[in-house]
């Protein structure tokens, strides 16, 4: 498991549900391809992960999970 933690403004909770989908993004238009935690969100799936968040004003919390993975036999 690996945690990232930010003491910052949070995430609003009208926007926590969009943060994963594709092109979204609170920068100013031109500043920002929203691609970032979509491109994330699809590695991990890839990987048989998961990944979720946590957020309130002064604390978020992205937590992200991987299998081990154990060496072939050979």
């Amino acid at each position: 498991m690996v945690r990232v933690l930010d003491d910052g403004s949070g995430i609003p909770a009208d926007v926590k549900g969009k943060i994963w989908d594709p092109f979204f993004t609170t920068k100013a238009v031109g500043k920002g391809t929203g691609l970032g935690l979509d491109i994330v969100r699809r590695l991990v799936d890839r990987n048989d992960g998961l990944i979720d968040v946590e957020s309130e004003p002064g604390r978020t919390e992205f937590r992200v999970v991987l299998p081990v993975s154990v060496p072939a036999a050979g």
